[in-house]
């Protein structure tokens, strides 16, 4: 059996990328909802100034989330699909 799990502390920090390979910048933190423990939000540090062209959400700091859903890989890069959040 394969674990897929994985700790936040593997992800912070991990480039955030699209499967163009276009760079959004780092994963700064993570959102959850801690009653249930589902992951809502990747919040984006270092944005590229690829990410001030398109509308991302912003949490109440300004700084710029992801949705959890768009994540469709982990590994060396937090790969993300960009239809699902434009």
């Amino acid at each position: 059996m394969v674990d897929d799990k994985k700790f936040a502390k593997q992800i912070l920090g991990k480039t955030v990328v699209s499967k163009s390979g276009k760079k959004f910048g780092d994963v700064a933190d993570i959102v959850f909802e801690t009653r249930s423990g589902e992951l809502i939000h990747i919040v984006l540090g270092n944005p590229t100034s690829y990410t001030e062209k398109i509308e991302l959400e912003k949490d109440k700091e300004g700084k710029l989330l992801i949705p959890f859903s768009s994540v469709i890989a982990v590994g060396d890069f937090l790969v993300i699909s960009e239809e699902d959040i434009i």
